[in-house]
């Protein structure tokens, strides 16, 4: 199986927002942060900086892409060291209601037409409450696709085309279509992109590992199998003691530690998007005593099973 798809599954990643933005100069924007999102900026026209955090400017140019992974605040300015106005005060001064083009100078006025120099499409895709696996603490603070990546990368490239066509040239309702595309170009970015990053390109050379991205596809396609550390190892064709070493090597957690922290968010996952009783659950994620898995996910959720299919009930 895929193990990375049904890694970012088990997250619910998925893309919340979408706007574009005309900017001209000067402007400077502060992104407020949000820890659960992955938020990008594409530069349609113009230049822009990304000051994400003191002292660290990324220049986009026409083409270029910056995903953002954890969430971090972060400022759109024509120049780095521009004082920034926050986010909630652009989009009052621009009047922004959340569709259309949010058009912003600091030194225009808010009824004329806006002439911009900067134009960008802006994502935010977001992930489950209490998300957590080896693949986002590997992300680093930001990713950067330009003009020299795309080129070596034609699936990001169409992507973005794509992308760039239904945001600007698109009938009414696309924002399903963009939704999708722009999953796809997380996969696709963090893939093209780990190179560059030793922690990201080890967590991706384990899923594709003969032998512990087989150990990994197993964990996930059979969750409620009882598995230990010697069965892994055995189905795979290693010694106990060498598979636990090139699991942690590879991945930066411990075997049965990647497999208890699988279970209980897949367990999440089914408590807030099903109707499966408790017992059932436990079950299905590999838990023999219901006892046991209430226990296991109190500790790691800080709520009841119980607590939190009554809270998924609610929000319903």
């Amino acid at each position: 199986m895929d193990v990375l798809s049904d890694v970012l599954d088990l997250l619910q990643l998925r893309g919340t927002l979408y706007f574009r933005t005309a900017f001209a100069a000067p402007f400077a924007v502060t992104v407020p942060a949000y820890g659960r999102a992955a938020r990008f900026h594409l530069a349609v026209q113009g230049r822009c900086h990304v000051v994400i955090a003191e002292n660290e400017a990324v220049l986009l140019e026409p083409g270029d892409l910056i995903l953002i992974p954890g969430g971090s605040p972060h400022v759109l300015c024509d120049q780095p060291d521009r004082p920034a106005a926050p986010l909630e005060t652009v989009l009052q001064r621009a009047g922004y209601s959340g569709e259309g083009v949010l058009a912003y100078s600091e030194e225009s006025d808010p009824t004329a037409e806006l002439t911009a120099e900067t134009k960008l499409i802006c994502g935010h895709l977001d992930f489950a409450a209490g998300a957590d696996h080896p693949l986002l603490r590997a992300l680093p603070g930001h990713l950067l696709v330009t003009a020299e990546v795309r080129a070596q990368a034609p699936w990001i490239d169409e992507i973005m085309r794509l992308i760039v066509r239904q945001m600007f040239a698109g009938p009414p309702g696309v924002t399903a279509s963009v939704i999708r595309l722009t999953e796809a170009l997380f996969i696709e970015v963090i893939r093209t992109c780990s190179e560059g990053d030793p922690a990201l390109a080890s967590i991706l050379e384990a899923m594709n590992d003969p032998r512990i991205g087989r150990a990994l596809s197993l964990m996930h396609r059979r969750l409620q199998q009882d598995w230990t550390l010697e069965r892994l190892a055995r189905e795979v064709g290693m010694s106990r003691s060498r598979f636990a070493e090139r699991f942690q090597s590879l991945v930066g957690v411990a075997p049965m530690s990647y497999l208890a922290e699988l279970r209980l968010q897949k367990a999440a996952n089914l408590l807030a998007g099903s109707v499966t009783p408790i017992k059932q659950v436990a079950a299905e994620v590999g838990y023999r005593s219901p006892a046991a898995f209430t226990r296991a996910f109190a500790n790691r959720y800080g709520k009841s099973p119980r607590a939190v299919r009554q809270q998924a009930e609610v929000i319903v």
